[in-house]
């Protein structure tokens, strides 16, 4: 599977009403530019299967904490799914195919296999995207309860969340309503992406950089700051004519950023590459 496949099935999936998106699907589209044989049946599968093993353990009486328990032994008591706290920033924790196969991830990413399988079994839950750990939670009316899919499905409280707030930014963060809201698909998927992102910044990867920028662009295309970020990537790839576009948009977009005198700066410079 090469890479411009990847891309357009992803490309496809997204550009669907946000009931109809795939997180699922997605994640491996996202994953097949990093795996070319990735087959994507295969892991639907495999999600498919522990949803079947899991409904096969359902209490008669389903109520929403005892459906939480049943998923959170299934996962992580037989199965052994774990948070990856021994290297969090390996960039496999970011990819589904991985995270199956290997048992661990990031919050985002366990959180991802949680949503998926709820969903098979009918048991709506949705993504809480909460700074700096992603967080579940049922999608019951007048129930307010958090599931930590990084920390055994831990079930928290809002109060929880404020400690784990503070515990994720080393000091005291106040808790704002906002943190606690549902994200859409595309924000889950923007999320996974600029975690990505950051991993390939520290990694000095420019290339795999520019492919998670690129990615997060087909989501919102009018996303200033990655505007930016891809130009001034093109440009330390030696892709001049794109970047003087990229960074010719984000300025339209912000002409007065703080940094727009920088960047206008680095379009003065590519002007004089392309007279050259």
């Amino acid at each position: 599977m090469d890479f411009s496949i990847a891309r357009k099935y992803f490309y496809q999936e997204i550009h669907q009403a946000d009931e109809q998106i795939s997180l699922e699907k997605a994640a491996l589209y996202l994953a097949m530019e990093e795996y070319p044989d990735l087959e994507v049946h295969a892991y639907l599968n495999a999600l498919d299967t522990m949803a079947a093993e899991i409904e096969d353990r359902l209490p008669t009486a389903p109520y929403p904490l005892k459906v939480l328990q049943t998923i959170n032994h299934y996962l992580y008591e037989d199965l052994g799914f774990t948070g990856n706290t021994d290297a969090y920033y390996d960039p496999r924790n970011s990819f589904l195919n991985e995270v199956i196969d290997r048992r661990t991830g990031i919050p985002i990413t366990l959180s991802l296999v949680y949503l998926a399988i709820s969903q098979r079994i009918n048991f709506p839950m949705v993504g809480v995207g909460m700074p700096g750990h992603f967080l579940i939670r049922p999608d019951v009316e007048e129930m307010e309860i958090f599931v930590d899919a990084f920390h055994q499905g831990e079930i928290l409280f809002a109060q929880d969340c404020q400690e784990l707030l503070s515990q994720a930014y080393g000091q005291p963060i106040k808790l704002h309503p906002t943190f606690l809201q549902a994200v859409t698909p595309r924000q889950f998927l923007a999320r996974m992406l600029t975690n990505l992102k950051m991993i390939y910044l520290n990694q000095g990867n420019l290339q795999k950089m520019v492919a998670a920028v690129e990615r997060i662009l087909l989501l919102y295309p009018d996303a200033a700051i990655e505007l930016r970020d891809r130009g001034v990537l093109y440009y330390r790839l030696n892709r001049f004519t794109e970047a003087r576009q990229d960074l010719e948009d984000y300025l339209a977009l912000m002409p007065t950023a703080e940094d727009a005198a920088v960047i206008q700066e680095l379009l003065d410079v590519i002007e004089g590459k392309d007279e050259g």
